[in-house]
């Protein structure tokens, strides 16, 4: 682990040198590009590391139910946000010591060249390779969660065994859905090109209900934004964290107002209901959350605040263990 961590330093202050050193700078100023997103912590006898994706603007004003743009600016406002809001994209590694798992691949290159796909440079950065990563646990098959699976078509984790909710494969591999839930086609064509290759490879393993897939790591199903929405717990030496996936996509909103849906959600109904269940949870147990969309790393706890519930980051630390 810590000839990882000694790679991880010395790229990421190559990538800082460089991007420091550009010639056509004029004399007496400096560029300052932005760098790997990386954020390693122990839990136990593991290693998480969260990596960035990058990020992606969104527009509340569209995408939101349940609310108006009104209630939606009040809400940003106290937040110190204005609409639209940048979105994280956030991955996540568990180096158990025999394995590494990661949770999401990012969006891949299904968002265009500047949005999203920085999944390999921050794998890169952490010290790992694709061909090191033994399983993927897809939270769910939408794109911005499954694109970095392929490139060109070709898998990218050729090892990889691939971990999803059966549910997830039944609903996106049957284009009878599209229409009867009302979804665009664009899904299940992506669902085709980031899963499909797996699946032909044989390195797909899907379930049904809580299950223990590997050593330490428990898949727990949490349907309604997708029907196979999965989250994924990791426990070691009494500690643990859960990995949430969409259970929420937008901090300044939907934890003051959980009953806020998104246009992404197959079923907003659902998707509400289960947002409310798992929040409520937490905020009881006191758990570790990881969430994809929340921002960069992504990493706290949700505590009761007025009539909803608030974020609270975990604090930053940058030192020897």
């Amino acid at each position: 682990m810590f000839y990882r961590l000694m790679i991880a330093v010395a790229t990421t202050v190559l990538i800082i040198v460089t991007s420091c050193s550009f010639p056509t700078i004029a004399p007496g100023k400096s560029a300052i590009a932005q760098v790997p997103g990386i954020y390693p912590f122990k839990l136990g006898d593991f290693t998480i590391t969260v990596l960035s994706d990058g990020t992606l603007p969104q527009d509340l004003h569209t995408l939101l139910s349940n609310t108006n743009p009104t209630e939606t600016d009040r809400l940003l406002q106290k937040n110190f946000l204005t609409n639209p809001v940048e979105a994280s994209i956030n991955a996540f590694l568990i180096d158990t010591g025999d394995q590494q798992v990661l949770v999401d691949t990012g969006a891949g290159t299904f968002f265009g060249p500047k949005l999203g796909g920085k999944l390999q440079t921050s794998l890169k950065a952490a010290g790992y390779t694709p061909n090191e990563i033994d399983a993927i646990l897809l939270t769910h098959i939408h794109t911005d969660h499954s694109g970095g699976l392929v490139e060109q078509g070709k898998r990218v984790f050729p090892a990889a065994t691939l971990y999803v909710g059966k549910p997830d494969v039944d609903f996106w591999f049957d284009r009878v859905n599209a229409t009867r839930f009302n979804v665009a086609e664009k899904y299940f064509d992506e669902a085709t090109k980031t899963v499909k290759p797996y699946l032909d490879a044989g390195k797909v393993k899907s379930f049904s209900g809580k299950t223990a897939l590997l050593p330490g790591i428990t898949a727990h199903p949490t349907p309604g934004h997708t029907p196979g929405h999965s989250c994924y717990v990791a426990a070691s030496k009494g500690e643990s964290i859960e990995f949430w996936g969409d259970i929420v996509h937008f901090a300044s909103v939907q934890f003051p107002k959980p009953e806020i849906t998104v246009a992404y959600d197959v079923d907003a109904n659902a998707a509400a209901a289960q947002r409310k269940k798992q929040f409520a949870r937490a905020e009881a147990s006191r758990i570790l959350i990881a969430g994809a969309h929340l921002p960069f790393p992504g990493v706290g706890h949700i505590m009761a605040a007025d009539q909803g519930y608030a974020w609270v980051p975990v604090d930053y630390r940058w030192r020897e263990p």
